[in-house]
């Protein structure tokens, strides 16, 4: 993550949720095959409590969770709404480059990860952008499943989850 001063403002809470609600396929890009990764919690997560598609994107594993992995987003089945980024500071332009020439909609960079001349190109390119914020805690934030730990406690809550 960069130092320099943040001045590009993330989207809100509903805009977060009306980006999670219109995607229908992920592409993880950095996803990796190793449970201590991030990446690896998340797309667990993502297959088990969610409707959508999930890709993943790795130049050298060939099987994540039983799926297949893709080496680039130009190879996968189809172009996916939003691209979840699990890569370095220094490689977010070419994940971003690679993003725009597939058509993707949105461009997610993970917790830590933020990109401020990323995002305003992304942006100018017509992809929306969330940055610094996690897909799998968002989407369980929306719908009922969020601890403080950022974990599903098995409560019953008499608090109404957001319908996607």
């Amino acid at each position: 993550m960069s130092t320099a001063e943040r001045t590009w403002n993330s989207p809100t809470a509903p805009q977060r949720l009306g980006i999670l609600r219109k995607t229908t396929s992920i592409a993880i890009v950095g996803a990796s095959d190793k449970p201590s990764r991030a990446s690896y919690f998340v797309a667990t997560y993502l297959l088990s409590s969610s409707s959508y598609r999930v890709y993943f994107v790795n130049p050298v594993a060939t099987e994540i969770l039983g799926q297949p992995v893709y080496k680039t987003l130009a190879d996968l089945p189809e172009v996916p709404d939003l691209v979840d980024v699990f890569r370095r500071h220094d490689d977010l332009p070419s994940v971003l480059e690679e993003t725009i020439a597939v058509g993707a909609k949105t461009l997610w960079l993970q917790l830590g990860a933020w990109h401020e001349e990323v995002a305003a190109t992304a942006e100018a390119a017509g992809l929306e952008v969330v940055m610094d914020r996690c897909v799998k805690i968002e989407h369980a934030r929306f719908h009922g499943g969020l601890h403080l730990a950022g974990f599903d406690t098995g409560v019953i809550s008499s608090k109404r989850q957001v319908l996607a």
